[in-house]
C-alpha cells in the first residue's frame, strides 16, 4: 500500500518524522524497518536515535544502485505517469490530486500480487460508485469472523505465491545473457570510475574511465569486494561486481579494458634493454618508473640526434 504525501525540499529531519507520525504511523503503526535512500534527511543524528529508541531498523540503498529500493522507484515512476495525465496543464493543482491518485493506485490490481493493496491489507476493497450496485449473492464476502480470518490466510497464502511466481520471472529476465564473475583474494582488478561516484575524475569524457590495478583484499559477498584502494581516492574500498574487470597480465594488446576501442595491430613489443618490463601486474608504482625511464631515454636520444645533427652542418667561410 502507498500513500502520497507532499513536502518541500526544506523541509529537515523534524518535519519528515512528523508527517511520518501523522499520515503513517497513525494508520499502520510503528514499523519494524525502514528503507530509504541515504538523503541527509535520513542520516541525521535526530532520524537514527528516534527510531532507533523504537526499535525500527533502519536499511538504506546503496550508492548509485537504485534497484536496491526497486519498489519506491516504481511507485515514483507510476505516480509520475498518474500526475501528468490528470493535471496536464494545471501545474500548480498537483498536490490537490494527491489523495485521489492514492486511493486509484491502492485500489487497482497489480500483476505482481493480482490483488489490489487495498485487499492485501483489509481483506477487501472499498467501495467505488461502479460498487454501489447489488451485487449476487455468490460474490459478497461473509462477515462471519472465522470465515473472515480463513480467507484473509488464503488471500495472503495467495499473494505470497504470485510474488515468489513474479520475482522468478523478473530475475530470469534480468539474469538473461549475464555471467557470474568471482574473485578472489589476491586478484588484481580494474575498477570502473562511474561519474556519480568520482565526480573529480569523471568531469570530461576524455578522462579515462577506469584505474588500477588494485588486489582483492576480502570477497564479502559474490556481489561486493573490498580492494587495496589508495588513500588518495577517499572514498569507500568497496565496490560492486558491476564495476570490475579481472587484470590480465598476459594480455599484449590493451591493459585497460575500459578504455575506447581502437587498433590493437600495430601494438609495440615489450621495450629491450635499457628498460625492461618487469614481470606480474603492472602496477601505479612500476607504471611510474616505466614513465620516468622512457622520458630519460627519449630526452637522451634527442640530445645525441641534436649533437650529431650540428656536427655534420658544414661551416660557413
Amino acid at each position: 500500500m502507498a500513500h502520497f504525501i507532499s513536502c518541500h525540499k526544506t523541509d529537515d529531519a523534524t518535519h519528515i518524522a512528523d508527517l511520518f507520525f501523522r499520515e503513517i504511523v497513525r494508520l499502520h503503526g510503528v514499523p519494524r524497518s525502514i528503507v530509504s535512500d541515504r538523503d541527509v534527511k535520513f542520516l541525521s543524528y535526530f532520524w537514527k536515535v528516534l527510531w532507533g529508541k523504537l526499535g525500527t531498523k533502519l536499511l538504506f540503498s546503496t550508492t548509485c544502485h537504485l534497484q536496491t529500493d526497486g519498489q519506491t522507484e516504481v511507485v515514483n515512476r507510476i505516480l509520475s505517469t498518474l500526475l501528468r495525465t490528470i493535471i496536464q496543464k494545471n501545474l500548480k493543482n498537483w498536490e490537490d490530486c494527491l489523495p485521489f491518485i492514492e486511493f486509484a493506485y491502492n485500489r487497482s490490481v497489480h500483476s505482481t500480487t493480482d490483488f489490489s493493496p487495498f485487499e492485501i491489507v483489509y481483506g477487501f476493497n472499498p467501495l467505488t460508485p461502479l460498487d454501489l450496485l447489488p451485487l449476487p449473492v455468490n460474490e459478497r464476502t461473509s462477515l462471519d469472523g472465522q470465515k473472515k480470518a480463513e480467507m484473509v490466510k488464503k488471500l495472503h497464502e495467495s499473494v505470497r505465491q504470485h510474488i515468489e511466481k513474479k520475482n522468478e520471472q523478473y530475475a530470469n529476465k534480468a539474469n538473461k545473457g549475464r555471467r557470474q564473475v568471482i574473485f578472489e583474494p589476491g586478484d588484481w582488478v580494474w575498477v570502473h570510475m562511474r561519474k556519480e561516484r568520482f565526480p573529480a575524475r569523471r568531469r570530461s569524457k576524455l578522462h579515462p574511465r577506469g584505474d588500477g590495478p588494485f588486489q582483492v583484499l576480502e570477497r564479502i559477498n559474490d556481489n561486493a569486494y573490498k580492494l587495496d584502494l589508495p588513500g588518495e581516492y577517499n572514498i569507500s574500498a568497496t565496490f560492486n561486481v558491476s564495476d570490475l574487470s579481472l587484470f590480465d597480465v598476459g594480455d599484449d594488446s590493451r591493459s585497460n579494458p575500459f578504455e575506447e576501442r581502437g587498433n590493437d595491430e600495430n601494438q609495440q613489443a615489450p621495450l629491450k634493454d635499457p628498460l625492461h618490463v618487469p614481470v606480474g601486474p603492472i602496477t601505479r608504482a612500476r607504471s611510474k618508473k616505466i614513465k620516468e625511464a622512457l622520458n630519460g631515454l627519449i630526452q637522451d636520444i634527442w640530445a645525441d640526434s641534436t649533437i650529431g645533427a650540428f656536427q655534420a652542418w658544414p661551416k660557413r667561410r
